[in-house]
């Protein structure tokens, strides 16, 4: 779930931080700048693990900032494939369950990857599982629940350009990272099923 991603960049410090250690001063900058963030086809950037290699820092020309070439390691969200996550269940309509922990909320259990006999029970806004002997199972909204990654979808986050012809119309923006879970397999779903 969790993995190091090791990067290079040029990390620049400005003159208010000069009464911080340099490494405290380069580690404070690059969690500004990578902490939350998505990086694509990388994951999702928890925070700085450690310093690898920097540079002598250089003074821009009429900036005062401190330039330093840094190479270091990130901690860095990114289930792979076929791995069994723990989540809660955020919401549900009828394209599927949105499974959220408590750092990251782009994950997607579609109908088609739900248990057999699932079915959405539109009065209440649920997801229902109906097993072999007629006993009903609810999805309920705030339950802890169990899935598997199956899949995971990027999109690249380039700003568009205000469209020409109709001003009306806003394009709905997709997560730069989201996950597709399924809960197909005995032992997957909400755990209180299984206790």
């Amino acid at each position: 779930m969790f993995l190091l991603a090791t990067l290079s960049d040029l990390i620049q410090i400005s003159p208010e931080d000069f009464s911080k250690f340099s490494a405290v001063a380069i580690e404070d900058n690059i969690n500004a700048k990578y902490a939350n963030k998505v990086i694509q086809k990388i994951g999702l950037c928890i925070g700085f693990y450690d310093l690898l290699e920097s540079s002598d820092g250089l003074i821009g020309h009429g900036t005062g900032l401190v330039n330093v070439n840094v190479k270091f390691r990130l901690i860095v969200f990114r289930p792979f494939k076929g791995e069994i996550i723990l989540g809660k269940i955020t919401s549900s309509s009828e394209n599927g369950i949105k499974i959220g922990v408590e750092f990251f909320n782009d994950i997607l259990v579609p109908p088609d990857l739900l248990l057999e006999g699932s079915r959405f029970d539109y009065n209440d806004q649920v997801w229902v599982w109906e097993n072999e002997e007629g006993a009903t199972f609810y999805f309920d909204i705030g339950e802890i629940v169990r899935l598997r990654v199956e899949m995971e979808e990027w999109h690249d986050q380039i700003p568009n350009a205000p469209d020409q012809q109709d001003a009306t119309t806003v394009s709905e923006r997709k997560p730069p990272y989201s996950i597709m879970g399924s809960m197909q397999m005995a032992g997957l779903g909400p755990i209180s099923w299984w206790q």
